[in-house]
């Protein structure tokens, strides 16, 4: 790291308690580097002095640093192996789930899961936590209103029965708005609750380094009840389950032993 990036990376970790040094550098330093060029910086440590005196511009770096890029039932085959083949064996041993869309973005993944909770189950038996770190995104998730382009897989009988068109726009019904709770979380440092039947955590590992993967794959076993599962995105498969004490379920899907 450049001493520029490493006093910028200790100043965020000290002012907002995130540690960068965790996710990917290039990756990361290349996000940064194109906002605060953006905004007219000329390094780091300009754009650290500006963040520490203006808190608007200190949460639009954390949008930024944040990807928030979702879509509902996205890779929709798994979202299909979760409805036919994951919930009903959960529901087998416990008809009242305890589950968490963890790093849930804009909303799109836990109201997904909400909708496909419900083709098993009333809406009124549901509740989803869902949890991000970035305010935000966290703002319009509670707001559930979505280009139509973010359902492109919803099928239409979904699409009439849980949204309302609005102009370009289609909002999210408030009945599956009451089954999901949001919360801000650091997945990287806070601490979880335990026994969860399922956690969803999907296209947000690829960001970390192998370090921090390994840290959160330990931290979900653990918040995971026995026969549990963990949902992961379509280029995060576990090549060694064994290791936090999962088997593979399926595809991306993985069940504590």
């Amino acid at each position: 790291m450049t001493q520029d990036y490493t006093e910028f990376v200790t100043f965020i970790n000290k002012k907002t308690g995130i540690d960068l040094s965790l996710y990917k550098e290039a990756q990361m330093k290349r996000r940064l580097t194109s906002l605060y060029e953006k905004k007219g910086y000329g390094s780091f440590r300009d754009f650290s002095d500006k963040l520490n005196a203006d808190q608007g511009l200190l949460d639009e770096f954390l949008d930024r640093m944040t990807i928030n890029v979702s879509e509902f039932y996205r890779n929709a085959k798994r979202w299909e192996v979760l409805q036919n083949r994951i919930l009903p064996e959960l529901l087998k041993h416990n008809s009242k789930l305890k589950v968490w869309s963890a790093a849930c973005s804009t909303g799109e993944e836990p109201y997904s899961l909400a909708m496909v909770m419900s083709t098993h189950q009333p809406l009124n038996q549901i509740s989803i936590t869902a949890s991000d770190l970035d305010k935000i995104a966290l703002e319009k998730a509670k707001v559930g209103l979505y280009a139509e382009r973010a359902l492109a897989e919803v099928s239409s009988d979904i699409k009439r029965k849980y949204f309302l068109q609005q102009g370009a726009f289609y909002k999210v019904s408030d009945e599956i708005k009451r089954v999901v709770s949001f919360k801000q979380q650091n997945l990287l440092n806070d601490r979880f609750e335990s026994g969860y039947d399922l956690i969803v955590c999907r296209n947000v590992m690829i960001y970390f380094t192998e370090e921090a993967k390994d840290a959160l794959y330990h931290k979900f076993s653990q918040a995971l009840k026995p026969g549990g599962i963990l949902f992961v995105g379509s280029t995060e498969q576990i090549f060694n389950p064994s290791r936090y004490g999962f088997e593979t379920a399926d595809t991306f899907f993985y069940r504590k032993v």
